[in-house]
């Protein structure tokens, strides 16, 4: 793991939580391990996951204290989620000089750190930020905050500055167990998904399918080369040079927040390469059939 900085610098990237976006994603996946959702894992949800809705709604209302949601969110890591606690969860897992409230351990190496909340309690943005020290300082990528309620999956990045990205979210009391798009949730957060990197394939998916990948490629040369082609078909008279069309959808059809930033970059960044590497295979073919 690169070394920590002196400071931490972080950036919140706009997480992907939406299931809208969650359910997009996953429908163009089909075939990817996201998608393969085992049957133990939707029946063990459908068995249990009423019994743990009526629990933490209960312990919301109640106002419990943070030692009691801890006992209900191992139960629910547990009978839900298909961890056994006794063999794969720990306790007040020690980071440093602090601690985190619970770690998933599978076959001896930690995993997964999760950091929980009283039921009562929103989980707020200094929540996040223990959670996100504990995570870069054990050399973890992921990280789960939680008040047995609400369940938030984050992706931690620890490079020249410690930086997440919130990946899914879901309401615990919201999920219907027979509602593929939840399950598919729920499935991140799972033993059957960490075992399949279920996590990674989907953040590696919503980092190829999003706002700015495809705002970068609508402002691209061949798609602008054909909206002028086809406005020029509709309106023969009508003269616009492909600079002044690219211009007018980057500046007033598209929103600005699709083609600035850090994100956008990285997006620009992703089609230059893999247009690079269609470049490449053509060269290779053509040398061949040569």
């Amino acid at each position: 793991m690169p070394g920590l900085p002196g400071k931490h610098n972080r950036t919140n990237k706009k997480h992907l939580s939406s299931r809208s976006w969650l359910r997009k994603i996953a429908r163009g996946q089909r075939g990817a391990e996201l998608m393969k959702l085992p049957k133990k894992f939707v029946d063990r949800v459908g068995a249990n996951l009423k019994k743990y809705q009526r629990v933490a709604t209960a312990q919301q209302k109640a106002d419990v204290a943070e030692a009691d949601t801890v006992t209900v969110v191992k139960d629910i890591l547990e009978d839900v989620f298909g961890y056994d606690k006794y063999e794969e969860l720990t306790s007040e897992h020690q980071i440093k000089s602090t601690y985190c409230d619970l770690a998933i351990k599978i076959g001896g190496k930690l995993r997964l750190l999760i950091e929980v909340k009283s039921a009562g309690s929103s989980l707020a943005d200094n929540h996040l930020k223990q959670v996100i020290d504990y995570g870069a300082h054990q050399g973890i990528h992921w990280v789960i905050l939680t008040n047995a309620v609400e369940w938030r999956l984050i992706r931690i990045y620890v490079a020249h500055q410690i930086s997440h990205e919130e990946v899914c979210r879901f309401v615990l009391s919201e999920i219907a167990p027979r509602n593929e798009d939840h399950l598919r949730q729920m499935f991140l957060f799972a033993k059957e998904g960490l075992a399949t990197d279920a996590m990674d394939a989907f953040h590696q998916q919503a980092q190829l399918f999003n706002k700015f990948t495809v705002a970068s490629i609508v402002c691209s040369e061949p798609v602008v080369a054909v909206v002028r082609r086809e406005l020029r078909r509709l309106f023969p008279d009508l003269k616009v040079a492909a600079e002044n069309l690219r211009a007018l959808i980057a500046d007033e059809v598209i929103k600005r927040e699709a083609i600035e930033g850090d994100k956008a970059k990285e997006a620009a960044t992703r089609i230059k390469k893999a247009q690079g590497k269609i470049e490449r295979a053509k060269r290779k073919e053509a040398v061949v059939v040569g």
